[in-house]
């Protein structure tokens, strides 16, 4: 079996740990004839958390790892001790995670930046020891309580990546080599459909050290918002994306149309989520150095009525101009 490098879907048991049952003693010391209840009350079991992280960038250790289970509260000690209280388990996930209940399918949260925690499953309060029930009138009493079980639910975590500006287009548009001149990721790169099986994202940094997420969606095909060629797979990580990027192969390489294939991204994505249209955006007219691609881009002026940005990731030509432009959705370093 082949092992998967992106998981963007998975599910998960989270088991949080049981409270500590209290404890029932009696002091027995030396000239200390009768003793009072002294037993202590039980930890607290550990809860199952997820935290946000930048350095996740897929669920692929959920996907290997999909029982997590916290640790439960230690039973509570003579002279009123209290039980330790049983260990968290914290599951890095990476940012843009959406957590359901997947009985209900109820949305538990969304992890939306580095460093905040979810708690999906809370542990059991600690039993209470006979310490408590002592009284005048009842000076040996043998009452106590168990620990609480903790939480034990079964969650869908889906992953809609987080990006700035996300790059849309038909396979062998060129986004995975615009994503490599632009920034330091290093997707594959081929001379065939569908090289892209994942959403890449790559950090592009202006020389203001303002910085901008892109992210290369992988190719759509006509029908992607019925699922067709895993549309929604990869449509879904569009959703969270402030601005879009549509990059057209302007050679019109296969035979294709770029007028015809920009009219159908909009469409496809009209049809999955309305707004996405109306989202701010761009054209990259791209694989400018190909003989056809001047005409083209001529026809596509005209037809559409817009004003695409002319760039070649073979030549570097235009990217300059890319760069200024793909600024403007920039924000500034973390601080």
């Amino acid at each position: 079996m082949k092992t998967p490098r992106f998981i963007d879907e998975v599910t998960v048991h989270a088991i949080a740990g049981d409270g500590g049952n209290g404890a029932v003693n009696f002091r027995r010391e030396k000239y200390v004839p009768k003793g009072g209840p002294d037993g202590g009350d039980g930890g607290n079991g550990g809860s199952v958390i997820l935290r946000g992280s930048n350095d996740e960038n897929s669920l692929l250790g959920l996907f290997f790892n999909p029982r997590q289970a916290a640790k439960p509260g230690e039973r509570g000690g003579r002279q009123q001790r209290h039980g330790a209280n049983g260990a968290d388990c914290i599951v890095p996930v990476p940012i843009g995670t959406e957590v359901h209940n997947a009985a209900t399918n109820l949305l538990i949260g969304d992890i939306t930046f580095h460093g905040q925690e979810l708690i999906v499953a809370k542990g059991g309060h600690g039993g209470r020891g006979n310490v408590h029930w002592k009284s005048p009138s009842h000076q040996a009493p043998r009452e106590h309580t168990d620990g609480e079980p903790g939480d034990t639910v079964t969650l869908r975590c889906n992953l809609k990546i987080m990006a700035d500006v996300g790059m849309v287009g038909f396979p062998n548009a060129g986004k995975s080599s615009l994503l490599t001149c632009l920034s330091h990721a290093h997707p594959r790169i081929a001379a065939y459909p569908f090289t892209t099986l994942n959403p890449v994202v790559g950090t592009v940094v202006f020389e203001d050290y303002n910085r901008l997420l892109l992210a290369d969606i992988p190719g759509l095909i006509t029908g992607a918002h019925e699922g067709v060629g895993l549309g929604h797979a990869f449509l879904k990580h569009v959703e969270r994306a402030a601005a879009l990027a549509y990059v057209i192969d302007m050679a019109g390489t296969d035979g294709r149309d770029p007028v015809e294939d920009y009219r159908q991204l909009r469409e496809e994505l009209r049809l999955y989520q309305a707004d996405l249209i109306r989202r701010p955006s761009l054209i990259i007219a791209n694989k400018m150095d190909e003989p056809a691609a001047e005409e083209n881009l001529k026809i596509f002026k005209r037809k559409t009525r817009t004003k695409p940005l002319p760039v070649s990731a073979l030549s570097d030509e235009g990217l300059p101009e890319l760069r200024t432009a793909l600024h403007q959705f920039s924000h500034p370093p973390a601080s």
